[in-house]
């Protein structure tokens, strides 16, 4: 007998275990959704992969990931299981079945405007799970299946994944007063050359950034090796605002500090570089609503970001 539109001879409690985990992202938070225990998952997880003959999970050092057979097997049998759920009254608590949201971005601006926007529907129960990297990364593992959303910073190529625009964040050029007492009438006089003496603080050894902005500012390439690396902007921003050099980075990082005086810029060109950021999803329409709902939330934000 088929169970629900799943595979031939599947019980229904082990499909039901197959869309906890599914739409959980975890084995322990799909046993508790079920009132089971962590073993009973894992072992029903697996005598279903035996009788597909399919991998449907990738194991992760935090949770699962599901694979494009278990996108599949999940599109056949949700609706049919939903309907049996609501039918039989088993579907009294739709906010703790709630699947969370995996959505993952650059650390820095997940920090500063993506989580505290996010804020009031995460209070009023919407779940979220949060993983911070960089964009080359997050965008496999969103092919993957490991996240619904990202918040990349270039647009990726290929059909693979759809881009919506976000935000567009402007760089700026700073240091604290410290430095920029010395450098700010020298360098709109004798132009980059100056700043060669001073230490370059960074949060990767090849400046994406900086080279970015020396070639749309300056009109050149930055041969300037960075005194500091950090692999956090908000820890560039800490560096300098303490007077290790000067850095280029993002103005909404640092908003605050340009206001109170803890950072200067050191130029303010008509024309300052801006990267657009991207959100981007796979291709189609989400099963989960908070999924439409967190990607609206966010488009909506960025617009005033």
């Amino acid at each position: 007998m088929r169970g629900a539109g799943g595979p031939a001879g599947v019980d229904l409690n082990v499909l039901r275990t197959f869309l906890a985990v599914y739409r959980s992202g975890s084995f322990t938070a799909a046993a508790g959704l079920l009132g089971v225990s962590q073993p009973t998952v894992t072992t029903q997880i697996r005598a279903l992969e035996r009788q597909t003959g399919r991998e449907l999970f990738e194991r992760l050092p935090r949770g699962v990931a599901p694979t494009s057979v278990a996108h599949d097997l999940a599109a056949r049998v949700a609706a049919p299981l939903d309907a049996l759920a609501a039918a039989t009254g088993q579907d009294t608590d739709e906010d703790e079945e709630a699947a969370p949201v995996h959505l993952a971005g650059p650390a820095e601006l997940m920090c500063a405007r993506v989580l505290p926007a996010l804020a009031p529907p995460a209070a009023a129960g919407l779940r979220l799970r949060v993983t911070l990297g960089l964009t080359d990364a997050l965008l496999e593992e969103l092919r993957a299946g490991r996240h619904d959303l990202v918040i990349a910073t270039y647009r990726p190529r290929g059909r693979a994944l759809t881009a919506l625009p976000l935000m567009d964040e402007e760089f700026v050029l700073v240091a604290a007063p410290v430095w920029a007492d010395r450098l700010v009438d020298r360098l709109a006089a004798d132009g980059p050359g100056v700043l060669r003496a001073v230490p370059l603080v960074s949060y990767a050894e090849d400046l994406p950034i900086a080279r970015r902005y020396w070639r749309h500012v300056f009109g050149t390439r930055l041969s300037h090796p960075a005194a500091v690396t950090v692999p956090d902007l908000r820890g560039v921003l800490a560096a300098v605002v303490a007077g290790a050099g000067f850095t280029v980075l993002p103005r909404y990082l640092c908003e605050a500090e340009l206001a109170s005086g803890a950072l200067v810029p050191l130029l303010e060109p008509a024309d300052p570089p801006i990267n657009t950021g991207y959100l981007v999803q796979r291709p189609g329409r989400s099963e989960n609503p908070d999924v439409i709902r967190v990607r609206d939330l966010l488009l909506e934000a960025g617009r005033g970001w």
